[in-house]
């Protein structure tokens, strides 16, 4: 059996994946901030996680990564706050790819948006623009 951990398992997309990949037989970790959303996990056949991408190190994510197969960043700062932005989609990104290469799980899925790379187009007076930088 393959396993997988999703990292930021309580986004819409996040849990919808944690139910398809069980259904196909896939253990799943998904790893979530809030410890009252471990029950949303459960239901949906994922072993809960509870660790702050936000603040944790890359030593700390790779002990959570070892032993799986793959890994989806699912995890965001839910936009409002630039700052907080940047330290969740680019920063915890970035050690979560680390983490991974680490902790030696060789397949990674970003979960991001159509459009998203170095040449997204965004205005830097846009809103959504620490978003797009962050996924680039």
């Amino acid at each position: 059996m393959s396993s997988v951990v999703i990292l930021g398992g309580h986004g819409k997309i996040a849990l919808r994946l944690a139910g398809l990949l069980r259904d196909r037989g896939v253990s799943v970790t998904s790893v979530v901030r809030n410890p009252d959303h471990e029950a949303d996990l459960v239901s949906r056949g994922a072993t809960p996680v509870v660790l702050d991408l936000e603040q944790a190190d890359a030593g700390r994510i790779a002990d959570t990564l070892a032993g799986h197969d793959a890994v989806v960043w699912s995890a965001g700062a839910g936009g409002g706050n630039p700052a907080r932005t940047y330290a969740v989609d680019r920063d915890a990104a970035i050690r979560s790819v680390d983490a991974a290469r680490a902790a030696g799980v060789r397949r990674y899925v970003m979960v991001s948006y159509r459009g998203a790379g170095p040449g997204h187009g965004v205005p830097q007076d846009h809103p959504f623009f620490p978003y797009a930088e962050a996924k680039a």
